[in-house]
């Protein structure tokens, strides 16, 4: 549950537009068409370009990023963007190397993991060292493209290659394939370099836990020099089976599935350190203590690899530094949570400096900052009472870094800091915009993303004071662009915040639909609620919301305590607790909501999927009465349902406190429901897997309590797709139809 899974993959409310006058007045005699579902899902997307995975030529020469079509929205291309030229070109064509070959279901599974199951075509590519091409995955297998427009198959073979990667100075490709690691020189057969175990034993790949809750993806590491490699041992045995049904529309089939559920054992985890035939192999000293997460695996610039040791608990981060030649470990230093009922965020957001020291991420004193350690002390390089989030870049030249950080709770700007922690942080973006960033590897240029509520995502090439050198994506809302034909009906969000009931200001999202004096109207009340994601921002979203409102709804979103950008305070309070702060703040936003003279407070309905999909049974069962209607998407329904990593961190271990699981659940009250609810869920889910509804509809019916539901065949976590969506989206809306909760006539 790294990110809320949405059926629509839509995260939070959208930002509407208000047009320019020119572009008002080019309209104003066209009638503006119908935002329909059918039309929000459809290609070309309504955002506009969405190009992912950008990335600089190790040369500086090309920015190449991965754009997916105007006719199919899904598939990807990889395009470049001549810097000395100013030029685009397609440089890969999915379509003319694909073979379409079905993938392997552990390749399906990665991809649910990495949140890309719904795409096609390029999803990742790797440039090789020298820039003269690039490693692209496709269909399963691998291919090297040149610059020259030629293009070499790797692979061609009915298992997936999973993991793939060019080594370190790109001498060699390297892969898992049937639960070993593969590899070879470049252009030449690969061979596998770990032994052939039984069928509980994965070599080269992340174990579950780790690719869902930990965001990594590997499980093996080249070394700078191409000398050796870090390699993890899986061992599943330990882990229970759950059953799998996968029900699809003509047939079912059946996967027993390892999944470690809160209180069960996890996976045994091994590291070991190898040549690239995989000789002279030695074992990392992990310690004694075998039930703990292996977070992050780096090599640092002297050669010598750095653990990320977590705890079961997740209170306590042991950097551990490694011999590559011996396996002999050391602690290098410990990180704590920042309090005792609290635990440790992981981040990718440190970074190796040429001289042995590390730029490192914490939230130590409350709040995401940057701090330095050299080996034998720490300094804090910046002190902010509003997060950090992301480490963008460093540029060691000029003793400067560069990092994302929240501005005012509801944007995000790109700010540069001094590595000697001797002067301030200098924003280096918009503040009318939210902004994220990328940098080249020597901290020279930046690629800044940005959107506002009245502009879809753009994205430049900048200096590394912020000036913009060249749109790479300027995404203007001009008479082609398909949002366009729509603007006219679009309201701006208003924003503005209640109180919690301790006090904290808690911030909302508000889009109205064109209200008549004396009228009052329905909402539609939008919410994840859990631990992570913030859905109340000034950036855009997407069209959905809007498709709402010109059905007369108005569209409401709130974020509650214990989402994330906010501190340690403001998530602290789901700690053990989950499904207690949040119904009550969300609760406030109906209050809220029933004080407003255009709002019928009697046609409040939530809807939520996930952690929201839960959090929608829960305010069901808390408060009867105050929602007209609730639909739960793939809802958590018994957190001893739900993985170790994820629901541990919050809720700890259901053995020692099975109170705190009791009270959480969502089926000890479920006959309280006394409200409309339509239940939602793919039939497939991998994630939240299928039990957790059906064991909900099991108390339900056995208990003669009335309630809808939607099932999705073969559909996982990601109910989506350019048909499914508006299906899903009109059935929920006939749904409320049909139970009352409509505009005034």
């Amino acid at each position: 549950m790294r990110i809320p899974i949405i059926a629509a993959t839509v995260l939070g409310a959208v930002a509407v537009l208000s047009s320019s006058p020119a572009l008002a007045d080019a309209h104003m005699t066209e009638a503006t068409p119908e935002l329909t579902f059918e039309r929000v899902f459809a290609s070309p997307s309504l955002n506009g370009p969405t190009p992912r995975q950008a990335k600089f030529s190790p040369d500086g020469r090309y920015l190449t990023l991965l754009r997916n079509r105007a006719d199919d929205a899904s598939r990807y291309d990889l395009w470049g963007f001549d810097l000395t030229t100013s030029e685009w070109r397609m440089l890969v064509d999915s379509e003319a190397i694909g073979s379409g070959r079905e993938l392997s279901e552990d390749e399906k599974m990665q991809r649910e993991r990495a949140r890309v199951g719904g795409l096609s075509g390029i999803i990742s590519y790797q440039w090789a060292q020298d820039a003269s091409g690039v490693l692209v995955p496709i269909d399963g297998d691998l291919y090297f493209a040149k610059l020259d427009g030629t293009v070499t198959r790797l692979t061609d073979t009915e298992e997936s290659e999973l993991n793939p990667a060019l080594s370190s100075t790109s001498a060699y490709v390297s892969f898992v394939r049937e639960r070993q690691l593969w590899v070879g020189a470049v252009g030449e057969e690969a061979t596998p370099i770990t032994p052939k175990e039984e069928d509980t034993i994965r070599w080269g790949e992340a174990e579950f836990v780790a690719q869902e809750e930990m965001g990594r993806l590997t499980g093996y590491w080249w070394s700078p020099n191409d000398l050796r490699i870090a390699v993890q041992r899986t061992d599943e045995a330990p882990v229970g089976i759950v059953t799998r049904a996968a029900i699809g529309a003509t047939g079912t089939k059946v996967f027993d599935q390892r999944y470690p559920v809160a209180g069960s054992d996890n996976a045994i985890v091994e590291l070991f350190i190898m040549d690239p035939d995989g000789g002279n192999q030695v074992k990392v000293d992990l310690g004694e203590e075998t039930d703990i997460y292996i977070a992050r695996v780096d090599w640092g610039p002297d050669d010598f690899l750095y653990v990320q040791r977590q705890n079961r608990e997740q209170t306590v981060l042991d950097m551990l530094k490694v011999d590559p030649a011996t396996g002999e470990s050391t602690v290098w230093f410990t990180e704590t949570a920042a309090r005792d009922d609290y635990w440790i965020n992981l981040s990718d957001n440190y970074r190796f400096l040429t001289d042995g020291s590390l730029l490192w991420w914490s939230e130590r004193d409350g709040f995401g900052n940057f701090y330095r350690f050299s080996g034998d002390e720490w300094t804090q390089l910046t002190s902010l009472t509003e997060a950090a989030t992301e480490l963008v870049g460093v540029n060691e030249e000029d003793n400067q870094f560069f990092y994302r950080g929240v501005s005012g709770v509801l944007t995000q700007q790109v700010f540069g800091a001094s590595l000697s922690g001797n002067a301030g942080s200098e924003q280096i973006t918009d503040s009318d915009y939210t902004n994220s960033a990328s940098m080249d590897p020597t901290g020279k240029m930046l690629l800044i993303s940005r959107s506002a509520s009245d502009q879809p995502t753009q994205s430049y090439l900048a200096t590394r004071a912020g000036s913009r050198i060249t749109w790479v994506e300027e995404n203007a809302l001009s008479e082609e662009h398909p949002y366009t034909p729509y603007l006219l009906s679009h309201a701006m969000p208003e924003y503005g915040t209640i109180e919690a009931e301790d006090g904290t200001p808690l911030h909302y999202m508000m889009l109205k639909p064109d209200m008549e004096p004396g009228k009052q109207y329905p909402v539609f009340y939008y919410h994840y609620s859990g631990p992570g994601p913030q859905i109340v921002d000034r950036g855009w979203d997407s069209a959905l919301a809007q498709a709402v409102v010109d059905r007369g709804y108005i569209w409401f979103a709130l974020d509650n305590r214990g989402t994330a950008n906010r501190g340690v305070d403001f998530e602290q309070p789901l700690y053990r607790a989950m499904g207690g702060v949040e119904v009550r703040d969300q609760r406030s936003g109906a209050e809220f909501l029933q004080t407003l003279d255009y709002v019928d407070a009697d046609k409040i309905a939530i809807y939520g999927w996930s952690y929201g999909g839960y959090m929608t049974l829960k305010q069901l069962e808390a408060d009867p009465g105050l929602y007209a209607a609730g639909i739960s998407g793939a809802p958590v329904t018994r957190w001893e349902l739900y993985d170790t990593h994820y629901t541990e961190r919050f809720m700890g271990d259901p053995r020692e406190v099975p109170e705190a699981y009791e009270t959480a659940s969502a089926i000890p009250d479920a006959t309280k429901i006394a409200d409309p609810l339509l239940l939602i869920h793919g039939m497939a889910d991998d994630n939240v897997v299928f039990e957790n509804s059906s064991e909900f509809i099991s108390v339900m019916q056995e208990n003669n309590v009335p309630f809808e539901m939607m099932l999705y065949p073969g559909y996982t976590h990601r109910v989506s797709g350019e048909q499914i969506s508006p299906h899903m989206w009109n059935s929920i809306f006939r749904f409320l139809e049909a139970h009352g909760v409509t505009p005034p006539e």
